[in-house]
């Protein structure tokens, strides 16, 4: 009984006074070693770089844990078992007994983790203690270094456990960039299975996409595309989801490579309208009272405009077209076909793409082996 009453006496004590975890960690917190380590790698010094992410993902771990503890040591006092898993209650006492650090553990666990999901329970906030100690940011620079000094083995496995711990992200929305870095990994070491896998999982969380598994959508801007042609498709159609257009482009030019032309057209619609849409959102903030009227008069205004022309390249832009076109034509569908390529033969500005469409205007044929890669 001594015993327990001296240790229950010495974990009160320790509550009323600051914290070792809120001293070490207002001197260097994780998310500081963590930008330090970002501006070492944008300088080329990895392993400086590599050392602080891999200190911030320890510090975040330690913070965590000594904050576990002394939740623990407050939950584990007589008078506050006797309250039951009321968080509420526990919050009351606290406040009571002026425990400000022991207030300021559940403070960072609201601050990361919605209140209402811990449901009032005490023994749920502990729990989210112990989640809350994995980084997975660190974890997702750690991959970054590996990858820039060539390990991409050990680069792959730090996205996937970054990826694993995604509800943790602090941006969620950076969730489908670590499946773009998993699938480029792939795509470098030829593992086309699980590139195209990675690349799906993306557009899972498309919902334009994956609610539309009859593609009736889809059949439908094909219709409109070959009935009435591109400027009508994108009179009628407009998708400005940016974080898809690389999975669609990408598993656009894979699945033609793979003679897989019908799935290729899918994903090539796609992107090619996607980037047409940004492209006309963003003359329309630049330019008062712009308005789309045709394909040709919108490429004319982007590339009067260094930055919007410089665009134009990073999307892709004419690549897409190109073989949007082809797979339209080894889909069968050759009246489409020659619309794409007669729209690329008269943008002066295509290079490449506007030769190899006026090679097949003149005489029509299904590319082996490649997509221009």
């Amino acid at each position: 009984m001594r015993q327990r009453q001296a240790w229950t006496l010495g974990a009160a004590l320790l509550l009323l006074s600051a914290p070792l975890w809120a001293q070490r960690e207002v001197q260097r917190p994780f998310w500081y070693t963590l930008e330090q380590g970002k501006l070492a790698f944008r300088t080329g010094a990895y392993g400086e770089a590599l050392a602080s992410f891999e200190r911030a993902r320890d510090q975040r771990r330690a913070m965590f844990t000594r904050m576990e503890e002394d939740f623990i040591a407050l939950l584990s006092m007589a008078e506050v078992r006797r309250l039951g898993d009321s968080l509420e209650q526990v919050e009351s006492y606290i406040a009571s007994r002026s425990y400000l650090n022991v207030s300021g553990i559940l403070e960072e666990v609201y601050y990361r983790v919605p209140r209402a999901s811990l449901e009032g329970s005490a023994s749920r906030a502990l729990t989210e203690m112990g989640r809350l100690k994995d980084y997975p940011e660190a974890e997702y620079w750690i991959g970054e270094t590996y990858r820039a000094e060539g390990e991409m083995g050990i680069a792959l496995r730090q996205y996937e456990k970054a990826y694993e711990l995604r509800s943790l992200l602090e941006n969620p929305g950076f969730a489908p960039e670590l499946l773009y870095k998993m699938a480029d990994i792939h795509r470098v070491r030829a593992e086309y299975n699980q590139m195209e896998a990675r690349l799906l999982e993306i557009l899972a969380g498309d919902s334009l996409w994956s609610e539309d598994p009859e593609s009736f959508l889809r059949n439908a801007m094909n219709r409109v595309l070959e009935n009435d042609g591109i400027n009508r498709f994108l009179t009628v159609y407009r998708y400005n989801n940016a974080a898809v257009l690389r999975a669609h482009s990408l598993l656009g030019f894979y699945y033609y490579t793979r003679g897989r032309h019908s799935r290729a057209v899918e994903h090539l619609l796609f992107a090619f309208l996607i980037q047409n849409t940004l492209l006309i959102e963003e003359l329309s903030r630049i330019q008062y009272g712009f308005t789309f009227t045709s394909i040709d008069a919108l490429i004319a205004e982007v590339v009067r405009r260094p930055a919007l022309a410089a665009y134009l390249e990073e999307l892709e832009y004419y690549r897409i077209a190109y073989y949007l076109g082809s797979s339209y034509y080894g889909d069968g569908k050759a009246k489409i076909a020659r619309m794409m390529w007669d729209m690329l033969n008269r943008q002066r500005g295509a290079g490449e793409w506007q030769a190899r469409a006026a090679t097949q205007l003149k005489s029509p044929f299904v590319e082996r082996g490649g997509s221009g890669e």
